[in-house]
């Protein structure tokens, strides 16, 4: 009878063992499948140079600032260019309009066409255009 009873327990403990090790690799395998075609870029946006969000967007690999700074908050454009983000209007009258940098650079494209890279900055200035 004891005998019956350590196989029981032997048999219970090997299946656990089994089934755990089982979840625990299957789990993994998904996690680090869907890091490799992702990228980390941290948007920030300003007012006159007064920041008043800022976010770490997770975004596909070959990807564009659009991408991204659509994730993050609510976005208006017209005919190519950024005139809303996150409820806060570019006023032609002021001259008040959205511009960004990456990397602490001027951006050369629009947003719809910049690529990003891991890790990069982006940070979108809704101020005065001279």
């Amino acid at each position: 009878m004891l005998k019956k009873a350590l196989r029981s327990l032997v048999v219970f403990f090997a299946a656990m063992f089994v089934l755990a090790g089982c979840s625990n690799s299957s789990s993994s395998a998904a996690k680090s499948s869907s890091k490799p075609n992702q990228i980390v870029v941290t948007y920030q946006l300003k007012e006159n140079g007064k920041a008043f969000a800022k976010k770490k967007i997770t975004q596909p690999k070959k990807s564009v600032v659009m991408t991204g700074l659509k994730k993050g908050w609510s976005v208006k454009a017209s005919k190519g260019f950024i005139t809303e983000i996150a409820g806060k209007k570019q006023n032609v009258a002021k001259k008040t309009y959205w511009l960004y940098t990456i990397n602490g650079k001027m951006a050369k494209k629009g947003a719809t066409t910049q690529p990003v890279k891991n890790h990069d900055k982006v940070v979108f200035d809704l101020s005065v255009t001279k």
